[in-house]
């Protein structure tokens, strides 16, 4: 039975779901640092909001931490880049919490222009002070948006609505998807020109990191109002103070900050400031709809494999997952091989897949095939992290499609290259089940069991009778006999499945068979997926 952890506080909503599945669940909100990294490793998967923070001192504990689950959009609290070193799938959830986000920001941005929370504290003191704060009506304003993604979208949605004029800049946004939703694509630094009112909606990253700063203040209009309900760090708060000063911003509305909590900040005390405690997703609505998302996407993902918005590895869907099963097993079966019979550095790795296989979603195979390419060779590489060791250790992947059959209707091709030599492999299915058809350009028909001999050999008579009578002194039976030749005397090759694993001696006397090249023993007996 799976195990999950809840270490922040989400809805019921997503207990229920965690245990309606079969999973065991812990629910445990008071921890520290400490007690996390003391217990993370009796977990197979870990869901969040924001108050955890998942660090590579915490990921090194995780040795059986299969997947983080985090319950809203941004993930800066979790190290992205050791969960993905150590094989752990981290998935957010960008739908449950996009409208009211998006509410948010235009509550801030209407709040900022008519001076409510200011006017509002006066009142209640007592003060009548109408012209004191006046305010700017949006009707026909030019709303610059940093950013159209889910939010950004519904935020630009609702401006068109109050009658602003939607500019954009998105290296991202497509001109179809522009024209779809009715806004204005433009560059950067127009944006900053001709916007009376600024939003953002990016993530934290090296590009966007305080994408609002001294320079890009410089060159917005006089009077211009910021308003972020995005990600702390994107806005350097002490030149966005030192512009409210001098007259330069008229305004802004934060709803998150560099650090939080917030408990002091430069910009706090400003009259021209709107402040809230990153209050974005916090609706009844939307805290049931993440927890639930993330029940759900974790769930599918321990029980069935289905993979939904992870954000390092390509997601599998719930109809895909049955469909790519067999797939699966067969691109991890022909990386297995081909990774056993390589011996030195690879180059190169090429894939292609064609027929039936093809029409599907065959991101997750190449991960898988890469995956078990490796394997023999690196203990801890797994379908998240195979990519990233191989593209860091210089291994050029391509891959490739054809709709169209050759002389199956659905077949996986992997082509290793080495500072040697070129190996490749071919599979299909039979029925569903995996089946090697090639090796090293030589038809070969094979089913690969727990337990293998690989034989490269002369094509010559009395050697399968030695090679059966040298197994056959060693009690190891034959289960499955596969050859294959690629002219008659010349080379050929030898799949044979065998009960039982042989000892480094027996592969020695193998490979001292006259007719004998090389012999291996292979194993798929592991499964790493």
């Amino acid at each position: 039975m799976p195990k999950v952890l809840i270490s922040d506080k989400l809805s019921k909503k997503a207990e229920e779901i965690f245990k309606k599945q079969g999973i065991e669940v812990t629910i445990n909100t008071e921890l520290s640092p400490e007690d996390l990294s003391n217990i993370i490793n009796d977990f197979d998967g870990l869901a969040i909001r924001s108050t955890t923070k998942v660090t590579s001192d915490i990921i090194k504990h995780a040795k059986n931490l299969k997947v983080i689950g985090r319950a809203g959009i941004g993930v800066d609290n979790v190290d992205i880049e050791s969960a993905t070193a150590n094989g752990i799938i981290v998935m957010n959830t960008p739908f449950g919490n996009s409208i009211t986000t998006a509410e948010h920001t235009i509550a801030l941005m209407m709040s900022l222009a008519r001076n409510i929370p200011i006017a509002n504290t006066s009142t209640h003191l007592g003060k009548w002070e109408k012209s004191k704060y006046t305010g700017t009506e949006l009707y026909s304003k030019v709303l610059g948006m940093i950013g159209c993604g889910n939010i950004g979208s519904i935020v630009a949605d609702r401006a068109k609505g109050l009658k602003m004029h939607v500019k954009v800049y998105d290296p991202y946004l497509t001109e179809e998807r522009a024209i779809e939703i009715g806004v204005d694509k433009i560059n950067f630094e127009e944006l900053l020109k001709v916007s009376d009112f600024i939003t953002l909606h990016v993530p934290l990253t090296k590009a966007t990191k305080e994408i609002i700063n001294a320079s890009s203040i410089n060159k917005m209009k006089k009077g211009v109002k910021i308003i972020n309900c995005a990600r702390g760090g994107l806005v350097n708060e002490e030149d966005l103070a030192y512009a409210i000063e001098s007259g330069k911003v008229s305004g802004a509305a934060f709803d998150v900050f560099s650090n939080e909590p917030a408990k002091s900040n430069v910009l706090f005390g400003l009259e021209q400031m709107v402040v809230t405690p990153h209050l974005g997703a916090s609706t009844e609505e939307a805290q049931e709809n993440v927890a639930i998302q993330v029940a759900e996407q974790m769930s599918n993902y321990l029980i069935s494999g289905a993979i939904t918005n992870a954000l390092n590895i390509p997601s599998i869907s719930s109809e895909d997952a049955p469909k790519l099963k067999p797939y699966i097993k067969l691109a991890e079966q022909i990386g297995k091989l081909a990774g056993q019979i390589t011996e030195t550095s690879i180059k190169n790795i090429k894939i292609e897949f064609g027929g039936q296989v093809a029409l599907l979603n065959t991101e997750p195979l190449t991960s898988v095939l890469i995956a078990g390419l490796l394997s023999h060779s690196m203990e801890a590489v797994n379908v998240v992290n195979a990519q990233v060791i191989a593209k860091n250790r210089n291994m050029n992947i391509t891959t490739s499609s054809r709709e169209k059959s050759g002389d199956y209707i659905t077949d996986i091709s992997l082509t290793v290259e080495t500072e040697r030599r070129t190996r490749n492999v071919i599979g299909t299915l039979y029925g569903n089940k995996p089946r090697i058809v090639g090796l090293m350009n030589t038809r070969i028909e094979a089913e690969l069991g727990p337990n293998m001999l690989f034989i490269t050999n002369e094509d010559k008579p009395g050697f399968i009778g030695t090679l059966g009578s040298i197994l056959s002194d060693a009690n190891i039976n034959i289960a499955t006999f596969h050859l294959g030749r690629t002219q008659v005397g010349g080379d050929a090759i030898a799949l044979i499945e065998i009960d039982e694993p042989v000892s480094s001696k027996l592969i020695k006397e193998i490979n001292e068979i006259s007719q004998v090249k090389s012999a291996k023993a292979l194993t798929f007996a592991k499964n790493i997926i």
